[in-house]
């Protein structure tokens, strides 16, 4: 596929995220661009205290369901989640967490459905994917945002209490870009019904899914505006096969399947959201979808980090515990104070995706994005800390007399979040489109591509407007007044203080780079990707400060303790932050690229030879 093509329908997907108008506040994207509102997530919502104690009665009979009726051992054993587990996590009400009551689900908030996967994600990591999936981005998100009431009365209370469900967007040949769905949706002449014909892939619950949610692309036609269309479909219609059971290298309970669609008959009253907003509904879904990856991410790095502690301290080399030896205590550090700010994240987000004064699509896609890479790190560092007992399986550990700790499990599961829903290169030039939305409304047509030079003239002169009033602005600054943040978070503050100055320089790098590279600028992913980064760390410190202040609050106990692992984690963070903004001036990156591409040309082609290709062997 050519860059040209593939630009353009990149294009034609942030168009359609940026029909999702922004109506209301987004602490992310003002972050981006040079404004630091501290006042639209601090405090952030709590939940009510209704949804406090409903949820916690969730969390007690959810905690005490997987302790004793699921064996995890099991599920990795026989690669499968058995049936009687999800028929239980059903009864418990499991399946319909965000549901509304009168859909028959418990109708709690994306605080505790976020806090029911972590309980889930830390038992085994394919049963909150299993969650997710469903509920997610599965039938029960696109229709509480787009459904009808029909929709709603006739298809809810099947997916919350018994019936899981799946999503299927993926294609063969189709990833990330939706754009290219191939998947067709066929209006029969009497406009009764579409006749769906495609291949679907990498659908996670799709072998066992009783309803589906399908994207497929209808033709345009008189009385049809077509396009992209999002439909709830029977998993049993005649024509549909599930032609096979994914295989993967972690999540080895997860029935994902790819899936083939063959003159299937799908009622007219399916149709959700209406023609050509399928894309719109994808979309969406996955806004506050992707914050079960974060979720799951914490969890993972909470009970790593219980492994660690056990281990650095009982382990004994060279006389004293391996915790005690620099090189090992540098690691803790990290994951002690990377654990502490993946939960401020995941609280924070959560509770701007429940609070419906904020759009929360930057959020949320930041927190996929930067909880997925963090946790893979600590993920690597648990391995390394646990040395050969790490790398050795807990079925190995547990036949030799050890205590069987999954920890090579919890890499191979954790490596998919970085995929998930979105690669972090896809996220990254996502959180970008959106980021500098504003940039772009006003500079469009200086970097849209294939602008005649006189209108370039035209908006390269609107833009000198705008920017001679901001720019400014961001040089020195119009932020809240340093005493307030001193007087609200105590020695905290100075991190605070470093967000707010760095949204500044971020915004002013971001224009930089507009006028630099103009329509050049979409294709310099690179540099977009140090600008997402930094972005995400300056999130990230938000709310670990920010959490810092409510756990002193409402737990006076931990209040010290809390602050303490804040500034830690500030600590680290900003040496990140600095290295990223040197690196967005002082690079390789156009050597690299013209490197890659004599890769790809086959210049380089002698330097593969002298080995074997496995892949060439019978698989079967």
């Amino acid at each position: 596929m050519s860059q040209d093509v593939s630009a353009r329908e990149s294009r034609q997907v942030a168009e359609a995220a940026r029909e999702q108008v922004w109506e209301k506040p987004s602490f992310a994207k003002e972050l981006f661009l040079g404004h630091f509102r501290l006042d639209l997530v601090h405090p952030h919502p709590r939940p009510d205290v209704e949804d406090a104690q409903r949820g916690e009665q969730f969390l007690a009979e959810l905690r005490d369901f997987l302790t004793g009726q699921v064996d995890p051992a099991q599920i990795e054993r026989d690669a499968k989640i058995p049936d009687e587990v999800v028929e239980g996590l059903g009864k418990i009400g499991a399946l319909g967490i965000k549901v509304p009551p009168e859909y028959g689900g418990l109708g709690l908030s994306t605080v505790y459905y976020n806090r029911a996967l972590e309980v889930v994600g830390s038992w085994h990591s394919a049963l909150s994917t299993l969650l997710s999936a469903h509920q997610s981005i599965g039938v029960a998100e696109p229709l509480r945002l787009f459904g009808s009431e029909e929709q709603k009365r006739r298809f809810l209370p099947r997916v919350a209490t018994r019936e899981v469900s799946a999503f299927l967007l993926t294609e063969p040949d189709v990833g990330s870009d939706p754009a290219r769905t191939a998947t067709t949706a066929v209006p029969t002449e009497e406009g009764s019904a579409y006749i769906l014909n495609g291949r679907k892939l990498w659908a996670t619950n799709g072998v066992i899914a009783k309803l589906l949610v399908v994207m497929a692309k209808v033709p345009k036609s008189e009385g049809h505006k077509g396009g992209i269309s999002a439909f709830v479909v029977e998993a049993d219609t005649p024509g549909i096969v599930v032609e096979r059971r994914n295989a993967f290298m972690g999540l080895r309970g997860i029935e994902n399947s790819l899936t083939s669609f063959t003159n299937v008959r799908v009622p007219a009253e399916n149709l959700v959201g209406g023609e050509g907003r399928g894309l719109k509904v994808a979309l969406a879904t996955l806004n506050v979808g992707r914050l079960a990856l974060p979720a799951i991410c914490a969890a993972q790095a909470k009970w790593a980090l219980g492994v660690i502690r056990e281990w650095s301290n009982v382990r004994v080399q060279w006389g004293q515990p391996v915790g005690q030896h620099d090189a090992v205590a540098q690691k803790i550090a990290f994951v002690t104070a990377t654990t502490y700010a993946l939960e401020a994240v995941l609280e924070m987000s959560s509770a701007l995706a429940d609070d419906k004064r904020n759009d929360v699509r930057i959020e949320a896609a930041i927190a996929k994005l930067w909880s997925s890479e963090m946790g893979w790190q600590i993920a690597d560092e648990l391995i390394q800390i646990r040395g050969g007992r790490g790398y050795e399986t807990a079925a190995s550990l547990a036949a030799r007399g050890e205590k069987p700790i999954p920890a090579e499990q919890m890499m191979r599961d954790m490596r998919i979040n970085r995929i998930f829903e979105g690669s972090s290169e896809i996220m990254k030039l996502i959180i970008a489109r959106e980021a500098v939305d504003q940039h772009l409304a006003v500079a469009g047509d200086i970097i849209e591509p294939g602008v005649a030079t006189k209108d370039k003239a035209k908006a390269a002169g609107r833009a000198a407007g705008f920017y001679a009033k901001w720019l400014p602005k961001l040089a020195v600054g119009e932020g809240m007044n340093p005493k307030t943040f001193t007087e609200d978070f105590g020695p905290l503050a100075r991190h605070l203080r470093f967000v707010e100055r760095s949204s500044r320089k971020l915004a002013r790098n971001t224009f930089y780079g507009m006028a630099r590279w103009q329509g050049r600028l979409e294709n310099k992913q690179a540099f977009l990707g140090r600008i997402v980064d930094i972005g995400c760390e300056l999130f990230a410190m938000t709310a670990a400060v920010v959490r810092a202040k409510m756990i002193a609050e409402d737990d006076p106990a931990h209040g010290s303790e809390a602050a303490a692992l804040a500034e830690l984690f500030c600590q680290q963070s900003r040496l990140r932050v600095e290295t990223l903004f040197e690196g967005l001036t002082s690079n390789n990156d156009s050597d690299n690229y013209k490197a890659a591409m004599r890769t790809l040309s086959g210049d380089f082609a002698w330097l593969e030879g002298g080995v074997l290709d496995p892949s060439e062997a019978s698989w079967g």
